[in-house]
């Protein structure tokens, strides 16, 4: 059997998605698509990159090579490599055809509720949970575990009432898509008030759809409309008036409508065509988690996909241990939990934290390995982001260095002031500090006080805060100062944009231009013994100084460029020489001198934009 053979160029690439590290270096990348590290220098220089073997590569350095080779590769920031990895060991399919997840029946939608304080929140949950428990002849909730199922019309819907804004952004922070659904509650006599700007923001950027609850429409001064019209002027228009966000007026005190705000949930889950697997070993996320004297570490869990079962090996972020017990939301001791189902989960060795996904491990030496692995990126994290703390944080004069090559700039704010009035002030004064190349986008902007959330929120998001006569609290500075961002507050309006615009012109690539600060027309040439030619000259425009960049013209033509080196009237050294006097010039490393030869020096001044 003739085995075939290959040469480096075209040796064939593993087959799959390889995970590649962002700024692996030609050494790393090299023997990952079956190549050299030398194959990987020689192309980028062909491209016009020059590249050593031991240097780090940028995104578009990598995908350039892995194109040229037709490799798939998949960059992933440092440590998640080792993740990626985990999965494996624990044999978890990150991605699914199309094809298979057709084939998955569909599964229960997973909704959060969010809104401003005192809009009903809490009292629709209540009521929607106690409907539930006296339709299903359950009796009381024995405990409350932050999460749980109700059925309608046959059908599962699943409700988190764990996350507050800040839990939600920091879940997703932690790459935890846990919400398919976001219920946004408004108070019909209150209207769209600063949390609930808050919730849209942080529902948008989840990217999960929005159903509008307008809640306590039992008031005499409910108005539907006005809540209606205050949410379209945040890009949320109603069914009713040509958009696509589901409306529902409805009361939590009588129950009037809550029907309808289930039935329609239940109309959005089928289009977002929501499916998931129960075969198979469970995965899914941890939603909270605390140690609970008597039972020990206990863990609430949404299962995404698979079925949990008691004595299964468990790993959960850089948490291992055995299912001892799964407990429901109405307090009942269940054997299995499948997909969208929350539950409590007993036999963790320590706590996990919001956000950790779970696995059921192949046995507990996997579970082991996996949980310890993760444990120690975790610590080498830790260990980077107080290296970092030490450093000092990244300033806003300093985000521009953040900026690719190439690409537009962007300066992300969060931006809160004292009264709506002040807020659109200051938001139109900023954008019109926007150019083509710096653009402002502004991740958030509310009334009140500089609260946890907005310090999550800019710590996903990498923006900085703005508060115009507001401050943060004691918990939110600390926050603050853990995530590394940055809060700058004005009590002056001037002084604020005065701030932003300066920062935005440091965000701007720096133009040069060149001016040219004087001229000498070499008259005779002098041969100075262990010197060599020295030019005498007539400075006939601007000041020659010494160590000025230099360019030596012949009949208008530059036929050298380099630096003064020694410059004299007679025979005292001088730091210049200004226009009308005679001089001796050496140059740094030029000796083809001719009389008539002209001496340009000139120096690159930065542009100030403007």
């Amino acid at each position: 059997m003739d085995v075939p053979t290959y040469t480096a160029a075209d040796a064939p690439v593993p087959e799959g998605t390889i995970v590649v590290e962002r700024a692996s270096t030609p050494q790393d990348l090299g023997p990952k698509l079956n190549r050299t590290a030398a194959d990987v220098v020689r192309f980028l220089m062909q491209q016009g990159e020059m590249v050593t073997a031991t240097q780090s590569l940028s995104d578009d350095m990598i995908e350039l090579f892995a194109a040229e080779v037709g490799a798939e590769i998949r960059l992933v920031d440092p440590g998640e490599e080792q993740e990626v990895e985990l999965l494996k060991l624990l044999e978890v399919d990150e991605e699914v055809d199309d094809d298979t997840y057709e084939s998955w029946p569909h599964r229960p939608p997973v909704i959060t509720i969010m809104g401003h304080v005192d809009h009903g929140k809490t009292k629709l949950l209540d009521y929607i949970r106690d409907a539930n428990v006296v339709a299903g002849e359950a009796g009381g909730i024995t405990q409350h575990i932050g999460a749980y199922q109700v059925v309608k019309d046959g059908r599962a819907i699943t409700f988190l009432d764990t996350p507050g804004h800040a839990a939600f952004t920091e879940m997703r922070a932690r790459g935890a898509e846990a919400t398919d659904i976001v219920v946004l509650v408004v108070a019909a006599d209150d209207g769209v008030m600063p949390q609930t700007m808050e919730a849209i923001d942080h529902a948008k950027a989840a990217e999960v759809p929005i159903v509008v609850a307008i809640n306590k429409m039992d008031r005499e001064n409910a108005n539907p409309d006005r809540v209606m019209q205050q949410l379209s002027e945040h890009e949320l228009v109603p069914e009713s008036w040509g958009g696509d966000t589901v409306m529902v007026p409805l009361s939590a005190l009588t129950g009037d409508g809550v029907d309808d705000l289930l039935d329609n949930l239940l109309v959005v889950a089928e289009v977002e065509d929501l499916r998931a697997t129960d075969d198979g070993r469970a995965q899914g996320v941890v939603l909270e988690s605390h140690l609970d004297i008597g039972r020990g570490p206990v863990a609430t869990v949404l299962v995404q996909r698979g079925t949990l079962k008691i004595g299964e090996p468990v790993v959960a972020g850089g948490s291992w241990g055995r299912v001892r017990a799964l407990i429901d939301d109405t307090g009942v001791n269940v054997t299995e939990a499948g997909p969208s189902m929350p539950v409590q989960v007993l036999g963790l060795a320590d706590v996990s934290s919001a956000g950790d996904r779970f696995v059921v491990a192949p046995d507990e030496k996997t579970a082991s390995k996996v949980a310890e692995t993760r444990e120690h990126w975790r610590r080498q994290a830790a260990l980077g982001r107080e290296a970092h703390a030490m450093a000092g944080g990244a300033k806003l004069e300093d985000i521009f260095k953040q900026i690719q090559a190439g690409e537009a700039a962007n300066l992300a704010l969060i931006v809160k002031a004292d009264v709506n009035g002040s807020l659109e002030a200051v938001t139109e004064s900023l954008r019109k500090l926007e150019r083509d190349d710096v653009r402002l986008s502004f991740v958030s902007r509310g009334v009140g006080g500089i609260t946890e959330s907005d310090i999550q929120l800019a710590a996903v998001s990498n923006a900085t805060i703005i508060g115009f006569n507001v401050r943060p609290d004691r918990k939110a500075r600390e926050l603050a100062e853990a995530e590394q961002v940055e809060i700058r507050t004005y009590e002056i309006i001037y002084k604020l944009l005065e701030d932003i615009e300066a920062a935005m012109l440091g965000l701007l690539a720096p133009e040069y231009e060149e001016v040219v600060t004087g001229e000498a027309e070499v008259r005779e040439v002098f041969r100075v013994p262990r010197i060599g030619a020295v030019a005498g000259c007539y400075v006939t425009n601007g000041t020659i100084t010494r160590n000025s960049p230099v360019r030596f013209l012949r009949d208008g033509t530059i036929i050298w460029k380099g630096t003064v080196s020694s410059l004299r009237r007679f025979k005292d050294d001088v730091r210049e020489v200004a226009s009308g006097f005679e001089c001796g010039i050496g140059l740094s490393d030029f000796q083809d001198l001719k009389q008539g030869d002209i001496i340009e020096t000139y120096e690159e001044r930065e542009i100030p934009r403007t």
